[in-house]
């Protein structure tokens, strides 16, 4: 119990400061508490559900949270999300995740190398914002995570959206593709409720503070731990996919 309880307060905080779900760090810490690849995956949409909720509230309150523009993002992320079931069932895993680090170390080197600063945003179309979304949560959540490690330098990169939006906004895209991907593995019953809800209550407190400390953090510090954090997480998902594997 204290283990997770702890375990929920951490990944909290990340999801809170640096906008991502969680599930890319929750999956790994579970795989090492001895969990199963596939109720770790369970485990991990339901904590991402909770923080990305009240976090998304948060930001929210902040003022940093444009609903319009991610509200279109994340129904296509919702939508999407609908055919990681399908997709987990008939497309071997490595390929997912080759493809999903493709796209990672694309988007990152795009926000690593982004000197100029921009003075407004691009103003993109829906329906552009809505494939966006829908690629995003399909490709995530068939691989445990949320989408916004992805999201995120895509709106910073391409679309010129402040870091501290673009992570409210990666927050907030969570919201959609967990909920939807909650529903799905619900069906087919890979969810521990009870482990999940312990990580996922005391991923609240973590959040809390996450998002605290965002809003206090100069966007310069913030873009450059969050370059380190990406760098890890890309890391993580080449050593998973090309060494652990086999």
């Amino acid at each position: 119990m204290a283990e997770l309880l702890l375990l929920g307060g951490f990944v909290g905080f990340l999801s809170g400061f640096f906008g991502v779900g969680g599930g890319t760090i929750l999956v790994p810490l579970l795989l090492f508490l001895n969990y199963d690849m596939k109720t770790a995956i369970g485990i991990s949409v339901l904590q991402m559900v909770f923080s990305s909720i009240y976090g998304s509230y948060l930001n929210l309150k902040k003022g940093t949270l444009d609903l319009k523009m991610v509200s279109i993002i994340g129904s296509g992320g919702f939508i999407g999300a609908l055919f990681s079931g399908f997709i987990v069932a008939n497309v071997d895993a490595k390929i997912l995740q080759i493809i999903f680090i493709s796209f990672s170390t694309f988007a990152l080197l795009r926000l690593f190398f982004q000197v100029k600063e921009h003075k407004g945003e691009k103003q993109a179309q829906p329906i552009i914002l809505f494939i966006i979304g829908f690629f995003l949560g399909m490709i995530s959540i068939s691989i445990g995570v949320g989408g916004s490690v992805l999201l995120v330098p895509i709106l910073v990169g391409f679309f010129h959206v402040s870091l501290k939006k673009a992570t409210s906004a990666g927050l907030f895209f969570v919201v959609f593709s967990s909920v939807s991907g909650f529903i799905s593995q619900s069906l087919h019953g890979m969810i521990d409720y009870r482990t999940g809800l312990i990580i996922g209550i005391a991923s609240l407190v973590g959040v809390y503070f996450g998002v605290m400390l965002k809003h206090s953090t100069h966007e310069t510090l913030q873009r450059k731990l969050l370059v380190l954090f990406y760098v890890g997480v890309v890391s993580y998902l080449i050593y998973k996919t090309f060494f652990l594997q086999g």
